[in-house]
C-alpha cells in the first residue's frame, strides 16, 4: 500500500472512530484483552408465574427437519459438532441458527420434538464459551427464546436449565458496552426474561442488571415519536416485538408495576403509531438504512401481538410529520409517499445506515412504485458496499460520490447532517436540504421539496455550491414496467394491475438497470429513471388516475 493509501486509510478510521463514546473504547478493549472465568454450570432455581404467558408474534419456520435448517433463504444441513461454526456459511447465517427462533415457531409436535432434540445438540455440541453461539447477541436472543419455550408450556429439563443459567451468567460478564444500541438492547432483555424466570439472589441481581440498563436505553433508544433511534424501519420492528415480549413477561411473573416496565405499554402504543406511519399500503415496511422483509415480525403480527396484550393498536395513519426521527409520511388519494429528511442514525452507532438521506418510497393504489434498493447481505464486501450506497436509493448522488462516507460492513466516516428541514402534512409538502457533500469543492448542498396531490407528485431538487455533476435516481418496483423512448422527457408506468402512471422531467431521462433487494438472499432486476440535475435544478412528475 502507498504511503498516500495509508494516510487516507488513516483519515478514514479517524473520521469514523471519532464519534465513538468513551464506554465503547472500553468496551472493545475488555472484550479484546479480558477472558472471564467459565462460569458454574448449576441451574438457578425456577420462579413460579403469578399469571398467563400470551402467545407472543410467530417466527417463520427454520427447522426443517432433525437436522435441516433454513435462515436468510439459505438452507442447509447441520448434522455434526462442526456444522454451529461452519465458515462455509456466513456469520449472520450461524448466527440465526444459534437463535432458536424456531422455538416460537407454530406448534407441531413433530417439529417440537426436533425442536427439544435441538436443545440437547446444542449443549452437547458447543462447549462453554466457545464459537459462535457464545457471542453476547446470539446469546441473548437464545436465552429469550428458550424461556418463551418453557412458558409456552413445554418442559425444558434440568439439563437445559442448568445451560440456560450459565449462559445467563456468561452473558452478565460480556455486555455489548462496545456496541450499545440494538445489541445492548437484546442484552438487557435477556437478563430480564432470566431474572424473572429464575428466583433466587443471583437471579434478582440479573434483573436488577438488565432493568437498570433498560431505564437509560429506554430514553436514549426510543425518539419522542416512537421511532428506534437507528432509524430502520426493520430494526424498530424488531425493538417493538422486544417491548411487547418484555410487557408479556412482566405481567406474567407480576412486575408490572415496576418503575421501568411500567412504562413500556405507553412505549408500546408509541412505537406503533411509528411504525404504521413507515408502512407501505401492501403492510410490508420501508426500506431506509437495512431494512428487509422477514427478519422481524410483520407490522400487521406485531400489531396483533399487542392486541392479545390488551394493548392500544394504532390505525393506519394518514399524513405525519415523525419529527424526532425526521422522517415524513404525505398521504393523498391512492398515494402515500415515504420521506427520508432524518439523521442517518446516532452519531456513535451508524452501522445500519445507508447514504439514503432524502430518499423516499411511494405507492399508488396499493402498489409499491418508487422504491429504495434494500438488503441483501451483511458482511463485508463489495455486494454489501453497493447496497449501503447513494446510488442504490432514490436520491441524488453528486459527483458519483455518496452521501455518507459509507465503508467496510458497518461503518460510515463523514455524514450527512439535515440542515433545513420542513414538513407540513395538510398541506402535503415536505422540504429538506442536507451538507453531506459539503466535503467536495464548492461545498454543495443538495435540496430536495415534495408536493403531493391526490392526482400528482412533484418532486424538485437542486444543488447550490460547486460545479460538479449531480443525478436523481427513481429507482421502480421491479413489477412496474417503463415505456419510454430512450432520452425522452416523459413516458408511463404500469403497474401489475394495468393501470398507468404518467411521469416527466425537465431533462432528458436515461432509463438504467437496477435491482431491489426485499429479502436476504433474494435479488430482483428492476428499472431506474435516471434525471440529470441542469444548472444545479431538476423536476420530476409522477401523475396517476
Amino acid at each position: 500500500m502507498s504511503l498516500r493509501a495509508t494516510l487516507d486509510r488513516a483519515l478514514l478510521y479517524a473520521r469514523t472512530l471519532r464519534h465513538l463514546k468513551p464506554v465503547q473504547v472500553t468496551g472493545r478493549l475488555r472484550m479484546k484483552l479480558i477472558r472471564p472465568a467459565l462460569p458454574a454450570a448449576t441451574a438457578a432455581p425456577r420462579r413460579e408465574p403469578a399469571g398467563p404467558w400470551a402467545i407472543p408474534a410467530e417466527k417463520p419456520q427454520s427447522l426443517l427437519g432433525p437436522a435441516r435448517f433454513r435462515a436468510l433463504n439459505h438452507e442447509a444441513e447441520i448434522s455434526g459438532p462442526q456444522a454451529w461454526n461452519d465458515s462455509r456459511h456466513t456469520k449472520l447465517w450461524l448466527y440465526n441458527l444459534h437463535y432458536f427462533d424456531d422455538l416460537a415457531g407454530t406448534p407441531d409436535a413433530t417439529c417440537d420434538g426436533w425442536r427439544a432434540a435441538l436443545i440437547s445438540r446444542w449443549i452437547a455440541e458447543n462447549p462453554a464459551a466457545g464459537g459462535n453461539g457464545w457471542e453476547p447477541y446470539p446469546t441473548s436472543l437464545r436465552i429469550v427464546n428458550w424461556i418463551k419455550w418453557a412458558l409456552a408450556g413445554h418442559d425444558p429439563g434440568p439439563e437445559a436449565l442448568a445451560s440456560l443459567s450459565r449462559q445467563v451468567r456468561w452473558l452478565m460478564l460480556r455486555l455489548e458496552w462496545h456496541l450499545l444500541g440494538n445489541h445492548l438492547f437484546a442484552n438487557a432483555k435477556a437478563l430480564v426474561f432470566a431474572g424473572l424466570f429464575f428466583a433466587g439472589d443471583e437471579a434478582d441481581t440479573w434483573l436488577a442488571q438488565g432493568l437498570a440498563i433498560l431505564k437509560r436505553e429506554l430514553d436514549e433508544q426510543i425518539l419522542a415519536d416512537g421511532g428506534h433511534f437507528e432509524r430502520s424501519p426493520m430494526y424498530h420492528a424488531i425493538i417493538l416485538d422486544d417491548v411487547l415480549d418484555l410487557i408479556n413477561i412482566a405481567r406474567a411473573f407480576g412486575q408490572s408495576s415496576d418503575p421501568v416496565l411500567s412504562r413500556l405499554p405507553a412505549i408500546a402504543a408509541r412505537m406503533g403509531t411509528w411504525l404504521a406511519a413507515m408502512t407501505h399500503p401492501d403492510g410490508g415496511i420501508s426500506f431506509f438504512n437495512d431494512a428487509a422483509f422477514g427478519i422481524a415480525p410483520t407490522p400487521a403480527d406485531l400489531a396483533a401481538y399487542a392486541a392479545r396484550l390488551g394493548l392500544r393498536v394504532a390505525p393506519a395513519p394518514g399524513s405525519l410529520d415523525l419529527a424526532a426521527s425526521g422522517y415524513a409520511r404525505l398521504a393523498r388519494g391512492p398515494a402515500v409517499a415515504l420521506i427520508d429528511c432524518a439523521a442517518i442514525g446516532p452519531d456513535y452507532l451508524p452501522g445500519h445506515a445507508h447514504a439514503d438521506t432524502l430518499a423516499f418510497e411511494l405507492s399508488v393504489h396499493g402498489a409499491r412504485i418508487v422504491v429504495n434498493g434494500g438488503t441483501s447481505v451483511y458482511g463485508e464486501g463489495p455486494e454489501r458496499l453497493a447496497e449501503r450506497a447513494t446510488a442504490a436509493h432514490s436520491t441524488v448522488e453528486i459527483a458519483g460520490q455518496n452521501s455518507s462516507e459509507v465503508w467496510g460492513g458497518f461503518r460510515v466516516a463523514r455524514r450527512a447532517r439535515i440542515v433545513e428541514r420542513s414538513v407540513m402534512p395538510d398541506a402535503g409538502t415536505a422540504a429538506a436540504a442536507h451538507d453531506g457533500y459539503a466535503r467536495l469543492a464548492g461545498k454543495p448542498v443538495h435540496r430536495r421539496n415534495w408536493r403531493i396531490t391526490d392526482s400528482r407528485l412533484t418532486i424538485t431538487d437542486t444543488v447550490t455550491g460547486g460545479t460538479a455533476p449531480a443525478i436523481a435516481r427513481f429507482h421502480l418496483h421491479p413489477a412496474i414496467a417503463v415505456h419510454c423512448a430512450e432520452g425522452a422527457r416523459r413516458g408511463t408506468l404500469t403497474m401489475p394491475d394495468g393501470r398507468a402512471l404518467g411521469w416527466s422531467a425537465s431533462a432528458p431521462v436515461q432509463l438504467a438497470a437496477s435491482r431491489w433487494a426485499p429479502e436476504f438472499g433474494v435479488v430482483r432486476p428492476a428499472l431506474c429513471l435516471v434525471v440529470p440535475l441542469v444548472a444545479g435544478r431538476s423536476t420530476f412528475e409522477l401523475e396517476w388516475t
